[in-house]
């Protein structure tokens, strides 16, 4: 714990002295701290015997912090603190219980259900007065993720798919009694919302073992509820291209695309670009995965036979809008909705671009043109694709041809992020000036030309600009 968490911990304690309120942590944080487990910008759980939002108000106000009610039924509230280098947002929250052995109880998980004095864990008596009556240390130790009482899911069935998050989180595992319980209880996650659901996923996505977790989750029939659109894709057979059907071959672009991003942790653009924040604290990597998982998903829809051959022609754009479907219904930011469109739509282009084993410059500058600030994205995602690929008439010529191709495009649109951006060669005033054009979409047309003829070097000159946009002219009258 850093000076300055330990100097908000030590703020609170003296609000809650003078407001004469027994604190109480717990949950997470205290699990974290027994794992050794740093988070970059803590979550810290706090509980009160009552009126805990009109507490974190106040507090909010003292601290000159971010306050918002997460929950008024329940008494639970958020405060969110800037400090130097991090945020911590602070949650409070009413007693589940008439005390705190009762609000353990009501607890999710045994590893959750760990509390102690605020005092004394700042006067260092964590091992003497941690309160653990379930176990928690001992499961923390065994690795696994155990339920505390029966009615655990009725009390809130998120809690059936944290089970999950959490296992893949730390790489516990659930234990017998519990998934049994969540096999009889996994309806009631129909009655998440769907931010919630969207949250758990998410953390799973974010882990090293969402391939394990997503077939795990498909094994128990749960993942069907969370993403009801897979259904169709089930036991949809494909070409002699494929060696599984669509949804297996999903799952296994999965398998594929952990690995890939294994292999490229040593590339600090490859590691930064999936380290990006698309929308609050959800990162491109978690986007990504999902982007993978749900490329194909067009292929039932567009499925045909032709000239005794199974054809998926415009899966992509198929599977573009339901992806965007998907989206919405799980509340993702109009830029995560955009990111994962892209992604889905233009996912095989970069095995036409390995059709060749030198793509064209102009092909390049279109592919990255169009698939804009997921190109990254795109490509990884066809890495992944294209290793879960090995049907009969995939070979080994073609599969090499194509990481050899995705990789240099991969350098070259890192190298060109760092090369200083070409000034435009002439813009729309220097067309209707020098061509006496009007203002209309054509100028737009013209612009998008001559900015592909400067990239590719076709063009170096105001002059060679307007001559090409004449000739555009006359041959798009």
């Amino acid at each position: 714990m850093e000076n300055q968490e330990k100097q908000l911990l030590k703020e609170i304690l003296g609000f809650a002295r003078s407001k004469k309120k027994k604190l109480y942590l717990v949950g997470g944080y205290l699990r974290d701290l027994l794992l050794k487990r740093d988070k970059p910008n803590p979550d810290i759980d706090f509980t009160l015997e009552k009126n805990a939002i009109n507490f974190g108000r106040e507090l909010a106000r003292k601290l000159h912090a971010g306050f918002v009610v997460l929950d008024k039924e329940h008494g639970c509230c958020r405060v969110v603190k800037f400090l130097r280098n991090k945020n911590c947002t602070l949650d409070f929250a009413d007693f589940r219980g008439k005390d705190i052995k009762e609000d353990l109880l009501l607890r999710d998980f045994s590893i959750n259900a760990l509390a102690i004095e605020l005092e004394d864990f700042l006067e260092g008596k964590f091992s003497q007065t941690l309160l653990d009556p379930f176990g928690g240390q001992k499961d923390l130790k065994a690795k696994r993720i155990r339920f505390i009482h029966l009615s655990a899911f009725d009390d809130d069935p998120l809690r059936i798919l944290r089970a999950f998050s959490l296992a893949a989180i730390f790489g516990f595992k659930i234990t017998p009694e519990t998934l049994k319980l969540i096999k009889v209880k996994k309806g009631k996650l129909n009655t998440v919302s769907s931010e919630r659901v969207r949250d758990e996923l998410f953390k799973i996505l974010g882990t090293a073992r969402a391939y394990d977790y997503l077939i795990l989750l498909d094994k128990l029939k749960i993942l069907k509820i969370i993403l009801p659109e897979i259904e169709i894709m089930r036991a949809v057979n494909q070409g002699p291209y494929h060696h599984l059907d669509v949804l297996k071959h999903s799952f296994e672009s999965v398998n594929k695309i952990e690995e890939i991003i294994e292999e490229y942790k040593a590339s600090a653009d490859v590691k930064n670009f999936l380290n990006q924040a698309v929308a609050a604290e959800r990162k491109r990597l978690e986007l990504l995965k999902l982007g993978v998982f749900l490329h194909d998903v067009g292929k039932p829809q567009a499925k045909r036979r032709k000239d005794g051959k199974t054809i998926f022609h415009g899966h992509e754009r198929v599977g573009a809008h339901i992806a965007r479907n998907i989206a919405r219904r799980l509340k993702l930011s109009n830029d995560e909705l955009e990111a994962l469109s892209k992604m889905v739509f233009w996912h095989l282009r970069p095995g036409y671009l390995a059709d060749s084993n030198r793509p064209s410059e102009r092909a390049k500058f279109r592919y990255f043109r169009d698939s804009g600030n997921e190109a990254i994205s795109v490509l990884l995602l066809s890495l992944a694709d294209q290793r879960a690929t090995r049907g009969r008439l995939t070979t080994q010529e073609s599969r090499q041809q194509h990481e050899r191709v995705v990789a240099a495009l991969i350098r070259e649109y890192f190298r060109k992020q760092k090369e200083k951006k070409m000034p435009r060669l002439i813009n729309g005033d220097d067309l209707i000036k020098n061509l006496k054009l009007s203002p209309s979409p054509l100028i737009g047309k013209i612009l998008g030309e001559i900015e592909e003829l400067q990239a590719i070097g076709k063009i170096k000159s105001k002059r060679e600009a307007l001559e090409k946009a004449k000739k555009f002219i006359k041959e798009n009258k």
